[in-house]
This record gives C-alpha cells, structure tokens and sequence, in this order.
C-alpha cells in the first residue's frame, strides 16, 4: 500500500493555530460563540482549537460533542446495530454562532447528518463549519468556512487523520492508496 504524509505535528499544531486566529477575527472575538465537534476527531479539533482560542482571547467559548450516528443516510450499511454514543451539548444553541469541526471534508454526507442532528438542539444564528482537511469529491453542496489544508485526492485514496488523544500515536495526516478488494 503506497502511503505519504501530508502533516506533521507541527503542521497540524500550526494549522489549529491559524484556524482559531481565523475564527476569532471573523466572528469579532468570542461573544455568542459556541464550537461543536463531531465524534470522534472532530471533538478532539475542537478541544484543541478551543485552548487556542483561550490562549489568544482569554476565553474559552462553550464546546460540545455532537454524535451523528442516527443522522446517517447510510445507517443501515453501516452496521446493523451501529454503537451509539452520547451527544454533550449542554448549553443553549439558540441565537449562538457555532463552528461545526471535522477531521476530514470528504462528500460533505457527516456534515449534513451533523447539520440535521444541531437543528434538533435549538436554531443557532449561524453555523460555520472547520475542518483540518479538505480532500474534495462534493456530493452535496457544502464547503468549509476554516480550513487547515486541502488537498486533491483520487477517490481511490483514503485520508486518515491520526492524533495523540484518539490513537496513541503522534499526530500526522496521512493520504494511502485504499487496498484493493
């Protein structure tokens, strides 16, 4: 399997750094503004990006976990008794900005689950969407408003976002060719 690395440690460090300056200068600071990740990278991003945030402003904006899995159109590939985990929103989302975060923007499919699954939460006056990768091929019309790096790919490939917290291992993305079945 041919595999290359497309960041480093540091790279994504720097990335997560200048999405949050990013964030902040759009938004004009952190007033009403709330992040949510997406399980399970997503929330890991959005942790990170947070102490970024505190780091530059000196306050963290609320962050929740979002969990997608019942929002799925393509549930009953998955698995048929796919695992469940808990959604954490535990603030009001109504009238706030949230920056939605993802590990990789692929067919923009987990980012319309992750939008129907918020409406249910509250009707936020915006929702922006960041991600650390941003691998094309669209098959609905999303794009990202923050993003860390894209890169093309051939939907031959596949994009593994790999980071301390979820997988004991130092962080780097990686793009490999997918195994041939």
């Amino acid at each position: 399997m041919n595999t290359s690395k497309l960041m480093d440690k540091e790279a994504i460090r720097r990335a997560i750094t200048r999405i949050a300056h990013e964030i902040l200068e759009k938004n004009k600071g952190t007033d009403d503004l709330c992040l949510v990740g997406i399980r399970t990278r997503g929330v890991t991003l959005a942790a990170r990006i947070n102490e970024e945030i505190k780091t530059i402003e000196g306050t963290k904006p609320p962050l929740g976990i979002l969990d997608i899995t019942l929002y799925r159109d393509d549930l009953t590939l998955i698995d048929s008794q796919p695992i469940v985990h808990e959604t954490q929103i535990d603030f009001d989302i109504t009238g706030t900005k949230i920056i939605l975060v993802d590990d990789v923007l692929f067919t923009g499919r987990t980012i319309r689950a992750a939008l129907d699954a918020l409406v249910d939460f509250g009707r936020p006056s915006s929702i922006q969407l960041a991600v650390l990768i941003d691998r094309g091929h669209r098959e609905f019309p999303i794009r990202a408003d923050y993003v860390g790096k894209s890169i093309p790919t051939a939907l031959s490939q596949n994009v593994r976002v790999i980071l301390q917290e979820n997988d004991q291992s130092q962080d780097e993305v990686i793009v490999e060719d997918a195994e041939k079945r």
